[in-house]
């Protein structure tokens, strides 16, 4: 089973460029399974128990623009345990999937932790949290600019400030993250077939 997952800043285009993906491959007759990391993580089942909250519905809750200490110690715990239950997981689904798409991915998680420790040095746990993570068999990085997010319907609430901060930090882990780059900015259409073609020259996509 392959796992593609797609990454990028909120209103980038993550989920409707997924939804183009899953209708071609299952048209293809491949066997597609899909994956949320928000709502998969501890992290969110906590908040939606404490919120009395039955379903998961994405980009409902914004993002965290700051949080303390205590709570960045506990997000990087829930994340390496989400780390190692993503694992069980994935090896239950290749036995009854091709291909697992994902809207955003752990690599999101662990950049957001980094957006929110803000200048704190890395170190070496941090290094070590992300080896936890399964590497991607590729990793779309739906790049656009803040300011052109804001032109779009569907603005997020943080504010250009924080857009800009996670628009930086793709900038800086895109390469140790093996991300590769879409450009955001084109129509739908455009930035489907720019990702096709990447999926056919990688041969994760021989069939089509």
């Amino acid at each position: 089973m392959k796992l593609i997952t797609f990454s990028g800043l909120d209103g980038s285009g993550k989920s409707t460029q997924l939804a183009l993906l899953r209708n071609t491959l299952e048209k293809s007759g491949k066997r597609v399974a899909l994956f949320h990391a928000v709502e998969f993580s501890i992290a969110n089942r906590i908040s939606r128990l404490i919120n009395n909250e039955k379903s998961f519905t994405p980009g409902k809750m914004p993002g965290s623009t700051h949080a303390s200490s205590f709570s960045i110690l506990l997000r990087k715990i829930f994340l390496a345990i989400d780390a190692l239950r993503f694992r069980l997981l994935f090896n239950t689904l290749r036995k009854q999937y091709d291909i697992l798409l994902s809207d955003r991915y752990l690599i999101d998680t662990a950049l957001q932790i980094e957006y929110l420790r803000g200048d704190s040095p890395p170190g070496k746990k941090q290094d070590s949290l992300r080896r936890l993570i399964r590497k991607p068999d590729i990793a779309f990085f739906l790049r656009i600019n803040p300011e052109e997010i804001l032109e779009r319907s569907r603005v997020p609430e943080q504010g250009i400030e924080y857009l800009k901060k996670k628009f930086a930090l793709f900038e800086e882990k895109k390469e140790s993250w093996h991300l590769v780059e879409i450009d955001a900015s084109k129509s739908e259409e455009s930035i489907f077939q720019d990702i096709l073609l990447i999926l056919k020259s990688r041969g994760i996509l021989e069939f089509m």
